[in-house]
């Protein structure tokens, strides 16, 4: 009788452990870095939940940044797949980030007045990283460069992005080359407002082949601009649960701040145009 093993039945073979240095998925994670970012300042536990749910929205606010500008540039290009392609990628991490708010959505407000003192003056609007993403959408503000003057290589970033032709702005602009009348916006540091031009611009396009780019794009936009004020009213709701109305920090205004950002949406003649089709 043969005592040959049977290879079909043979364990697999086991992964490399043995390197000379980091491992490769370090090298490339960092990972080390990542999870040594953590410093509370308190002895609350409740606040390392805090700290790191924020930091990861910090890095989901770092792709999706990433993501809007590679749309940007695609549209400036006339490569509306391309720009497609990433405004689809950026709808999943916006509903990733929106799902950030769940660990810290609950908190009373004594959980949360456990390790507020930590923040100090901090405060979410200071998010160097989030007022490029607002800036993206057509939300600008010369003023909000402020918090940053001490920071030269963020304000420079910060400075630059102002000034440059927002994701709508290159949305406008191609909506212009494909015949529609669109008005120039000659200072693009300003704030995105309505237009009722580019209200009838929407209209047409949404009254017209419904399997055309434009449609898909007008869409791809209305699903960003969704996912946007899910965030903006998740944020909302949970300030209001961890704090009432009491006084935000950083001394924002805390909730009546909150609820007039809510109440706002991003790309707005995409919303009202169809009223109109």
């Amino acid at each position: 009788m043969s005592h040959r093993p049977d290879v079909s039945q043979a364990a697999p073979e086991a992964p490399n452990l043995d390197f000379e240095g980091t491992t490769p998925y370090e090298d490339y994670v960092q990972a080390d870095v990542l999870t040594h970012l953590q410093h509370p300042r308190s002895d609350d536990p409740g606040e390392m939940v805090f700290l790191v749910t924020t930091q990861v929205m910090e890095l989901w606010f770092t792709v999706i940044v990433h993501e809007w500008e590679t749309a940007s540039r695609a549209l400036a290009a006339d490569d509306l797949p391309t720009a497609l392609a990433a405004l689809k990628r950026s709808t999943y991490e916006l509903q990733s980030l929106n799902a950030s708010w769940e660990p810290i959505a609950h908190l009373t407000p004594a959980q949360f007045n456990a390790y507020r003192a930590a923040l100090g003056e901090g405060s979410g609007f200071q998010s160097a990283m989030y007022r490029r993403m607002e800036f993206l959408l057509g939300e600008k503000s010369a003023s909000m460069l402020v918090p940053h003057r001490g920071a030269p290589r963020v304000h420079d970033e910060l400075q630059k992005a102002l000034h440059e032709p927002s994701l709508y702005d290159e949305v406008l602009r191609l909506l212009a080359r494909r015949g529609h009348d669109i008005p120039q916006r000659d200072d693009l540091s300003q704030r995105y407002e309505a237009d009722p031009a580019v209200e009838r611009a929407w209209q047409a396009v949404y009254s017209g082949d419904q399997e055309s780019e434009l449609v898909r794009l007008g869409e791809a936009l209305t699903e960003v601009a969704e996912l946007v004020w899910r965030w903006r009213n998740d944020h909302l709701v949970a300030t209001r649960r961890a704090m009432g109305a009491k006084t935000g920090t950083g001394g924002s205004a805390g909730v009546s701040w909150l609820e007039k950002r809510a109440a706002k949406n991003v790309f707005p003649e995409l919303w009202t145009a169809r009223s109109h089709v």
